[in-house]
């Protein structure tokens, strides 16, 4: 594991913790139309907002199955696309807060789940450790987790409900824990070995949001880091560590302070790793509603600023607006890509 001073350092923007009254946050946000209720809103409550899109995907190349959860905005006109991977042990119904949180703000969020290393993993296990730890330790697994996510990507301009609906031009990706993970190298990380096929980084994602991130493991972080040009959200906590990997919460700043990208690390006061979960049916532990408001409007205002060059948001963002007493956030570079996004282009 590298050590948490690994690497250089770039000078950052605006080292800063955020004290602010709750009616002051929401009249910073008054501007910003449909992120104001959804940083009180907790999960979703956005009036006309469809039902879930609930599928099983079938991948004849892999003969596998991906079940995903579609979560849509209220608007039918063509929204970005986010998709959602859960951590190890999880599902396509964790991290609702954060799927619900987007969806609420017009985005489109699509929760896949990874056979392999999902729920399937601990429940019945005779030995929950022993099981979680041989799941994360399987290759194949973690391949599957990349694929699953390139299949996605592929099929969903394909699903006749979402037609029109899609704006594939801004995709972004975000993931807890081995979720983060795979944001990471979808982005660019390397592989040991190798990328396996795959294209990385892939370009049709413009944007990460990783939650509990971990350093590379049997590579440098700047080797691992180098090809990473994607604007990031790194989202941590004080007491956020590793039940697998053993990452200290410091650990979990290292891929912030050593991929050159463009990026925001916010650092949640006393949230642990289980915190950013979401998985109710993990039990209460990882479903604790405490830091959830708070990190999905801290995704929300990033993807807007990244993907809808939204001045505002990213304005907010950096000031550390969703933020509560001890916690604290940092940048470097810019939220905005050198070349400006197309206009809004629907799927066929």
């Amino acid at each position: 594991m590298p050590s948490p001073c690994a690497g250089s350092r770039p000078s950052h923007v605006g080292v800063m913790p955020f004290p602010l009254h709750r009616r002051a946050l929401l009249a910073s946000l008054a501007p910003l139309g449909s992120v104001a209720p959804l940083v009180f809103a907790g999960t979703a409550r956005a009036a006309n907002r469809p039902a879930d899109l609930l599928a099983d995907w079938h991948d004849p190349a892999r003969a596998r199955t991906v079940p995903v959860r579609i979560r849509l905005p209220a608007s039918a006109e063509p929204a970005p696309v986010v998709i959602i991977s859960h951590g190890l042990g999880g599902s396509r119904d964790g991290l609702a807060y954060l799927g619900a949180g987007l969806a609420n703000a017009g985005f489109i969020a699509v929760h896949l789940q990874h056979h392999g290393s999902d729920i399937a993993v601990w429940q019945g296990a005779e030995s929950v450790p022993l099981a979680m730890a041989a799941a994360v330790l399987d290759v194949r697994n973690a391949l599957d987790r990349l694929l699953d996510v390139e299949f996605a990507l592929a099929t969903l301009p394909g699903v006749a409900a979402l037609r029109g609906r899609l704006d594939m031009a801004r995709a972004a990706i975000a993931g807890h824990s081995y979720g983060a993970w795979t944001v990471l190298h979808l982005l660019g990380e390397r592989l040991p070995g190798g990328d396996w096929g795959l294209d990385l980084p892939d370009q049709r994602l413009r944007a990460g949001i990783a939650l509990s991130p971990f350093p590379p493991i049997g590579i440098s972080p700047d080797v691992a880091y180098a090809r990473i040009t994607a604007p990031i959200l790194h989202i941590t906590g004080t007491q956020d560590r590793g039940f697998i990997e053993a990452a200290t919460p410091a650990d979990r700043t290292i891929p912030y302070h050593d991929i050159a990208a463009p990026g925001v690390l916010a650092v949640l006061a006393g949230a642990s790793h289980a915190s950013f979960a979401g998985e109710a049916a993990a039990g209460p532990g990882w479903n604790d509603p405490t830091y959830q408001v708070r990190t999905a409007a801290l995704s929300v205002l990033f993807l807007r600023a990244v993907l809808l060059r939204d001045a505002a948001a990213g304005t907010l963002l950096l000031r550390g607006a969703p933020l509560a007493p001890g916690d604290r956030i940092e940048s470097k570079g810019s939220l905005f890509p050198a070349k400006r996004l197309p206009a809004r282009v629907a799927g066929p």
